[in-house]
């Protein structure tokens, strides 16, 4: 996996997403381009607390379980259920969305790092480095 937090690895990332056309076809699921990079930005969402997930039994019951097998190396399986939240059912601009996926990885670390400043947890600044946002070539993951 590819952690963002590494500027050469962030950079490896962010050439694969340039390399993205809008007429690519998918290698599974039903998401356009435009929509799989939306679908990409809900994780780096999430990390920033731009957008809130809901919880629950299951979520409490298999969360562990689940943050495992996200942490895997090698890609996901084909056709894994995506939560509800991460899903990108209305139609998105290709240029406009591959240009925020793009931002949000180049700067990730500095908005963290600024949130975390302004939201007054200096402490868990220092706790960023042992932690981070993996791409696994099809997915960002969050540890």
């Amino acid at each position: 996996m590819k952690n963002l937090f590494n500027t050469l690895e962030n950079q490896e990332v962010i050439d694969r997403i340039n390399k993205l056309s809008s007429d690519a076809k998918p290698l599974w699921g039903k998401m356009t381009v435009a929509q799989m990079l939306a679908h990409s930005q809900t994780t780096i969402e999430v990390a920033l607390g731009q957008r809130k997930l809901k919880g629950g039994l299951i979520a409490w019951l298999f969360g562990r379980m689940a943050k495992k097998k996200l942490m895997q190396e090698g890609p996901f399986k084909k056709n894994l259920p995506t939560a509800p939240s991460f899903i990108v059912k209305d139609e998105r601009n290709f240029e406009e969305e591959k240009n925020r996926l793009i931002d949000l990885v180049t700067h990730l670390e500095e908005i963290i790092l600024r949130k975390l400043q302004k939201d007054r947890i200096p402490f868990l600044v220092s706790l960023l480095p042992m932690n981070g946002i993996y791409f696994n070539g099809n997915t960002l993951t969050i540890t």
